[in-house]
């Protein structure tokens, strides 16, 4: 290829996977040896230059799930550009990276308890568990455990849980501090997994059902964490900053929004976060509970759980389509936290001496950097959405009916194979898939793929019935049929008023 040449950037080679580029001595200073690269008009990463001014970066999947890249190398995040227009690439295929799950797997066969340790700060704990009770879906037990808090606020506000089916409320007689409190929970849960939640945290659509389908994704991923808005090395767009959501959304909205566009190329990392920690059951029988006696308080008790399971041969991944509102420090006030998070960072650098390097090496790995720049162009694109994101309706009778409250989808049979259609709100539709095969392989890749939220029977034939109920039931779905709605009702009633 021949790139435009500017004094700058003196090459640009690419191979359909691996961009290099050779910039000039003067282009960048030291000791800031490095160039920003922007795909399709977004920040996508930094790359360092070597000692000959060279850079590169592997494709190891195409991040906007085509083909066709608009590259764009800068001095420096948001700085000058070093050429005139941007490279246009073309990907050896446009496979989008997602791990999805092997066909029959059942993500929402295990039961799960989602444990809430509670001290303090009412308003977040009713935020929490509204959220809880509104979004959760599937086989779930809600476990809310009072560390002793002071605030006179807390006891009347849980007793309205109390008796109400699926919930358990338990009250420590004195405080016991996060971590032992924690795990009461984890062996109230009994044989179920276990999440995690902090009581300052509000989650959305699907949230319990995309962390079942990361860890379900393979046998040996041991914990999955959700993304946030103020979570540290959760935290996206922008890692280790509180990130301001989308002011023409709302936060269910938002996570919708991710739910959709966010990919489910899971990264990988050394540790997870207890903000909203899915822990699989068989990895905790494999490593034990956590240890409260070393993080009494918090504060590096799950980093050190997650690296006892990465020393027997576990992992742990972002669950990137799940976003999970985070308030922080509401318990324990930021210098607390401060204070207690530099006592448990002291335990793990002396446990675990490669810990800080593992984890910088991976937060910057591809698979990251394609999350964050997914959340970064969805949030640009926020303020110009002519609407908010909508549920996913699939319709198998091959109908085009437009359903006012969701964004309807259609699966339709041809002669050369199956299509997968968008309907417009004004009934002119676009092709987004089609393929030739078994209908219930498609529709099982389809599904997850596409982030469908609801299937709609219709008057499809009665094989084609068969084999989505099915897989609406593995993933998670909602599944109706002309008269009635069934399977997938939410987890949990609403409190007395």
């Amino acid at each position: 290829m021949a790139p435009p040449r500017l004094p700058l950037l003196l090459d640009a080679g690419w191979d359909g996977r691996r961009l290099t580029l050779r910039v000039a001595a003067d282009a960048v200073s030291p000791p800031d040896r490095r160039v920003a690269l922007d795909l399709d008009g977004h920040y996508f990463c930094d790359l360092p230059l070597d000692r000959h001014g060279v850079a590169s970066i592997a494709f190891a999947f195409a991040p906007a799930g085509r083909r066709r890249l608009a590259v764009l190398p800068r001095q420096r995040r948001d700085g000058a550009a070093l050429l005139p227009a941007p490279l246009q690439l073309d990907l050896d295929d446009a496979d989008d990276g997602a791990l999805l799950l092997t066909p029959g797997t059942d993500a929402m066969e295990p039961e799960v308890a989602i444990v809430v340790p509670v001290y303090d700060a009412p308003d977040d704990v009713a935020c929490c568990l509204a959220s809880v009770l509104r979004h959760t879906t599937g086989r779930a037990r809600l476990i809310v455990i009072d560390d002793a808090s002071p605030d006179p606020r807390i006891a009347p506000l849980l007793d309205r849980y109390v008796g109400l089916p699926g919930v358990e409320v338990l009250r420590n007689p004195v405080n016991r501090g996060f971590t032992t409190t924690a795990n009461r929970g984890i062996e109230a849960a009994g044989t179920a997994d276990v999440v995690l939640l902090n009581a300052d945290t509000e989650v959305g659509p699907h949230w319990l059902t995309g962390l079942r389908r990361v860890v379900a994704s393979r046998p040996d991923i041991a914990s999955a964490t959700a993304v946030s808005d103020n979570a540290g090395a959760f935290s996206v767009p922008e890692l280790e900053s509180e990130n301001a959501l989308p002011a023409a959304w709302t936060f269910d909205e938002t996570a919708r929004a991710l739910w959709q566009h966010a990919g489910l190329a899971y990264p990988m990392l050394p540790t997870g976060n207890g903000f909203c920690l899915y822990m699989r059951r068989a990895a905790l029988d494999a490593v034990g509970m956590l240890d409260a006696e070393a993080f009494p308080q918090g504060y590096g008790e799950e980093n050190d759980w997650c690296q006892r399971a990465a020393a027997a041969g576990w992992r742990h991944a972002i669950a990137g389509p799940v976003l999970v509102r985070h308030a922080r420090s509401r318990s324990f006030g930021h210098a607390r936290r401060i204070a207690l998070g530099t006592a448990g960072m002291t335990v793990l650098r002396a446990r675990w001496p490669h810990y800080e390097a593992d984890v910088g090496a991976s937060l910057y790995s591809y698979e990251r950097r394609a999350l964050d720049w997914r959340v970064r162009r969805l949030y640009a694109a926020a303020t110009a959405a002519a609407a908010a994101p909508r549920p996913r309706l699939l319709r198998l009778d091959g109908a085009v009916e437009v359903e006012a409250t969701c964004e309807t989808w259609s699966l339709q049979s041809g002669a050369e194979g199956w299509r997968l259609l968008r309907i417009g709100d004004d009934g002119v539709y676009g092709t987004i898939a089609e393929a030739a095969g078994p209908v219930e392989r498609l529709l099982w890749d389809w599904l997850q793929r596409h982030a469908i939220e609801a299937v709609a029977a219709g008057d499809a034939d009665a094989a084609l019935k068969r084999v989505a109920r099915e897989s609406a039931a593995r993933l998670g779905l909602d599944w109706s049929e002309p008269g009635r709605i069934a399977d997938n009702p939410r987890s949990f009633g609403d409190p007395p008023a």
